[in-house]
């Protein structure tokens, strides 16, 4: 059953405001709740018995994901990061209801390798699904367990009893026993088994509501919310001077003379690994400078031109597979699809190399102290990057703690574990005290592990009809997945790779999972007939690359997308009478009509002639993210300065689902963020880099979308309470950006295929 919520925005004179509209429809389906705001399962197999959900079967007792105090309290342990995307909040919700527990006496810990289970990664938006569905399912069998407790320690039978505001009573009689009296800190010491249901969904009261973030006021009230904000009894400060380049080794540092600036405890080298440590931030930068100063060091011409990164991807290929439903396949590709009788139509896309872009730079605080360390990280993974830092300092993991503190601003690996080994390999240098290390603005711009360059080509076949008789989609691409792992060969952390004994990164894994890394929704969610979708993976790394918000689907995504309104164009026939001629999904058209129609869609067959110095367009992407998750689709309103090529957005719309939402607002948060990331990578972001070292080490050389270029947007959410609940953080990416580029050939007649969409190249291409 689906239902829907929305939301209005304002615009101001000049510029737009970037107020959000919202609309979440509920199952009701006639009610629709409007407001404003400024800024922006238990499943079973057949013939096996109950499954386990999510993390639940890696870790099914129940004393890992929950903890009843004696005062009533409850504490819930998730594995998963706050990132920012609100899991706090959702796994509260979640934790709340099926507990029957005011969500005020709730407290929440996430991510510390001391507390909670090993859930890996925050990534892939699969933490509602991995941690919420083993939450859900544990205080459900915790919330029987209760009414166990109370039936023997009442003598009543338990069917006779409820469970309400953190008590079991008799139901219909006055008798009440607290769950703190009834456990008050004791183990529940079993293990789940799968056979409680937890609630139906037409009992919600507090999933599916928007509980405000328990994460948000500290932000907003300037209080310490982040990494960057710990101060610790006697912390003294760490900075690493990092070398210019890959590859570059030092050959010579004046160690002896920095050593005796004022507040300098000790200058650490370790081969060409280059630290500083002092009592006052001040004097670890001014130590730091110096030592850069007096630094010198060997490099080499090692790079790729970074004009040719195209045709560099097609020349270095080491795997070619080809990917079915998802999978890549071992085996003989076959040759590209053609087919007699039809027109066939071919378009080739490119990626650069984008970042993170944190506008926080990475850090961390670690402290060595009676043999066992600690740090403090804004890690997504708080166990592999333990394992990590103990397979560097070769020390035993089970003497390593690693608790996660938010950091202020990341999806995916960005430069949070290398700070947290950099303060690591301190912290073992002067014992005794915590160190915390900041990474300086060019350290992340030049260190982090950025998202690769990418090179696609799409053909198709087109009947008469308007139809898609064949489709061929070829992907070139370098690693999407080199964070921590903790195991030999090698190491994931920077600090290691310039050791005296170094552990250099390993060679690129060639991953097979299911709609992962490069492949992630490479093949279209469309009825497109015989279909031929191959991977082409270089393990060479000429820039350091890991994992950014979608992975590969954002760049895919935009492909399909793009080719989809090439398609639609070459039949004359309207972009979103094209996309649901070729859709069998329902749920699919209920998202993509409910976006247009909102956005008040514009039907074209072709291009508009533009006239005029300044010219709008109106553009669509959809897609159901791994094609198996959230589905987005955003609906852009934009308009191009003909001279100047720069490009103002309008309004976006966007509609998605993930299922039975847990908190519409916190869905609605995802996608309008994975928007306006989206729209700064699709318009601006581009890392540059010449043949020896990243030249693109500020926000001069490296800019991001500002608060004024910021649009209209509105958001609806639809609610399916009959389905698992999904993650929405990454399914806007690649939709938002094919709406742009949409937008824009509708605006100026003409196609731009090389992200990112800048002013130089629409100007060019409108001649």
């Amino acid at each position: 059953m689906a239902t829907m919520m929305k939301t209005p925005t304002a615009k101001s004179s000049g510029t737009q405001s970037g107020l959000s509209r919202r609309a979440f429809i509920g199952t009701a389906g006639a009610l629709v709740v409007t407001f404003s705001f400024a800024g922006r399962l238990l499943a079973q197999e057949k013939g096996k018995g109950p499954k386990l959900p999510g993390s639940l079967a890696k870790a099914p007792e129940l004393d890992s994901w929950l903890r009843v105090e004696a005062d009533g309290t409850v504490t819930i342990f998730t594995g998963k990061a706050e990132l920012g995307q609100g899991i706090k909040t959702a796994i509260a919700q979640i934790a709340a209801e099926e507990l029957d527990v005011p969500i005020a006496r709730l407290r929440i810990v996430t991510a510390d390798t001391a507390e909670t289970p090993n859930e890996g990664y925050t990534a892939g938006s699969q933490s509602i699904q991995d941690s919420g569905g083993a939450v859900r399912q544990a205080a459900a069998e915790a919330r029987a367990a209760l009414v166990a407790l109370a039936a023997e320690r009442l003598g009543i039978a338990a069917d006779r009893l409820e469970t309400a505001n953190g008590a079991v009573r008799v139901r219909g009689g006055t008798q009440t026993i607290g769950y703190g009296d009834l456990l008050g800190g004791k183990r529940l010491d079993r293990k789940a088994e799968g056979k409680v249901k937890p609630k139906e969904p037409s009992r919600y009261e507090i999933v599916g509501t928007s509980v405000p973030r328990f994460d948000i006021p500290a932000k907003v009230y300037g209080r310490p919310a982040y990494v960057q904000d710990i101060r610790l009894p006697g912390m003294i400060h760490g900075r690493v001077v990092h070398p210019p380049s890959y590859g570059a080794t030092l050959a010579s540092v004046d160690d002896a003379k920095i050593a005796t600036l004022p507040g300098v405890l000790k200058v650490v080298r370790n081969g060409s690994f280059l630290g500083v440590i002092a009592e006052r931030e001040e004097q670890a930068i001014r130590a730091a400078d110096a030592l850069k100063a007096s630094a010198k060091w060997q490099e080499s011409a090692a790079l790729p031109d970074m004009k040719a990164m195209p045709a560099w991807l097609e020349a270095n290929v080491d795997v070619v597979d080809r990917v079915v439903n998802g999978v890549p396949k071992e085996g003989p590709v076959p040759d590209a699809i053609a087919r007699d009788g039809v027109d066939r139509v071919e378009a080739t896309y490119t990626k650069s190399y984008t970042m993170h872009g944190s506008i926080g730079p990475s850090a961390a605080v670690a402290e060595m102290k009676d043999g066992g360390m600690t740090v403090w990280s804004h890690s997504q993974g708080v166990y592999p990057l333990r394992d990590t830092i103990a397979l560097m300092l070769k020390i035993d993991k089970k003497n390593i703690r690693v608790i996660h503190t938010e950091g202020s601003g990341c999806y995916g690996h960005n430069a949070a574990d290398d700070a947290g080994g950099d303060a690591a390999m301190l912290a073992a240098a002067l014992p005794g005290r915590p160190v915390r290390v900041q990474w300086m603005r060019a350290d992340e711009h030049g260190w982090e592990p950025y998202g690769s360059a990418m090179l696609l080509k799409a053909s198709a076949g087109l009947t008469r009809d308007g139809r898609i008789a064949y489709w061929n989609y070829d992907l070139w691409s370098t690693s999407h997945g080199t964070r921590p792992r903790g195991r030999p060969p090698g190491n994931q952390l920077s600090a290691a790779w310039h050791m005296a004994d170094p552990q250099p990164l390993p060679k690129a894994e060639v991953v097979k999972g299911r709609h992962s890394a490069e492949y992630r929704n490479s093949d279209p969610i469309y009825d497109v007939g015989d279909s031929r979708i191959v991977r082409h993976f270089s393990q060479e790394m000429p820039l350091r690359v890991s994992s950014t918000r979608s992975l590969g689907a954002y760049a895919n995504v935009f492909a399909i997308e793009s080719f989809m309104d090439e398609l639609a164009a070459k039949a004359k026939i309207d972009p979103v009478v094209f996309r649901l001629n070729h859709l069998k999904d329902q749920r699919a058209k209920d998202v993509l009509l409910a976006a247009t129609r909102t956005a008040g869609w514009r039907e074209r067959t072709g291009p508009t002639k533009p006239g005029g110095a300044r010219v709008r367009g109106q553009g669509v992407g959809f897609a159901q993210y791994k094609n198996e998750k959230c589905y987005a689709c955003v609906v852009v309103d934009l308009e191009v300065d003909r001279g100047s090529g720069a490009v103002q957005l309008l309004r976006a719309t966007i509609a998605g689902e993930a299922g039975q939402y847990i908190n519409p607002n916190g869905i609605a948060n995802q996608l309008e963020g994975g928007f306006v990331q989206s729209a700064s990578w699709t318009l601006k972001e581009q890392v540059t880099f010449d043949r020896t070292r990243i030249t693109s080490l500020d926000w001069a050389g490296y800019p991001i979308l500002t608060f004024p270029e910021v649009p209209e947007v509105e958001t609806h959410v639809i609610n399916r309470s009959d389905l698992p609940s999904l993650g929405a953080g990454e399914a806007s990416q690649g939709p938002s950006s094919a709406a742009i580029a949409n937008a824009i050939f509708d605006a100026i007649g003409v196609r731009l295929r090389d992200l990112p969409l800048t002013p130089d190249k629409i100007k060019s291409a409108i001649g």
